[in-house]
């Protein structure tokens, strides 16, 4: 009896054992599913696509006279959306906290001019480059600064959280000459303060400027030498994979039939766009 008992015993320990191992072999692949990406099947359900962007960074996203949000990323970002069957929602953030906000989910993408940097891709995913852009140096026409030599010793203004951060941090010696290094929320705030002369210049996006410089009559000019070259991409969850590719191949069917073309030439009078091509 005893010895049934403990052959009963070790039957028992042995089942025990191979079943431990069968459901060790098994929680990779639990924890693969669990891990699945649905970040598209996501906003399908939800039937929403939350789009994060500066409100104050004409003519990529803005607020125009009447109060409405308009921009180039705005329209492109609504075609994106019409296409991908949802509706986009608008959401203003502070451009500072724009990581923060994606990471906290409470936008699903960040698409505002936003540059594709080495520091960015630590902590986000980026989609395809759809725009080439400079950091450039805007100043007042009467100034009588030409060069960049010029602003030694300078007050130079610039949008917090920007790319124009990481381009001025990228010329050491530059930024050394300067007298002072000024933050604004947005860019609006600094080119008014150049204008009030509480600052020499302002460091911004190309795109930015020339929109800022052709649309609001002020006698501001940009310096013919950039401080950096940079492409502009739309930020992600590093999670979002199958989102992301969503919208890459969106962005390339509109590239193709000409509608990334018709938007770029009614905000910028020719298409600059870059991606699928």
């Amino acid at each position: 009896m005893r010895k049934f008992l403990a052959l009963t015993l070790a039957a028992l320990m042995m089942l025990a054992l191979m079943t431990g191992c069968n459901q060790a072999q098994q929680a990779p692949e639990n924890g693969d599913q669990a891990a699945a990406d649905e970040s598209l099947t996501r906003i399908k359900t939800n039937g929403k696509f939350i789009l994060g962007f500066d409100e104050g960074f004409p003519p990529m996203g803005f607020v125009d006279e009447s109060g409405k949000h308009v921009g180039f990323d705005l329209d492109v970002a609504g075609e994106v959306a019409k296409r991908l069957g949802v509706e986009l929602v608008l959401q203003p953030i502070v451009w500072g906290s724009n990581i923060s906000e994606l990471d906290s989910y409470n936008v699903d993408c960040l698409w505002n001019g936003m540059t594709i940097t080495d520091e960015r891709k630590e902590k986000i995913l980026f989609s395809d480059p759809y725009l080439e852009n400079e950091q450039v140096l805007v100043v007042m026409n009467d100034s009588g600064f030409n060069t960049l030599d010029d602003l030694k010793g300078k007050k130079l203004g610039i949008q917090a959280g920007s790319s124009a951060e990481i381009a001025l941090d990228s010329k050491p010696e530059f930024k050394a000459a300067l007298g002072d290094v000024v933050s604004f929320k947005d860019n609006l705030e600094a080119f008014m303060d150049l204008e009030a002369g509480g600052i020499d210049v302002v460091l911004v996006d190309s795109i930015v400027a020339g929109y800022n410089i052709s649309v609001s009559g002020k006698p501001y000019r940009m310096l013919e030498e950039p401080l950096a070259n940079e492409l502009f991409g739309i930020g992600f969850r590093k999670s979002d994979v199958a989102l992301c590719d969503a919208v890459n191949e969106t962005l390339k069917e509109m590239a193709s039939d000409g509608t990334l073309a018709r938007i770029s030439t009614e905000w910028f009078s020719k298409d600059i766009t870059i991606i699928g091509k």
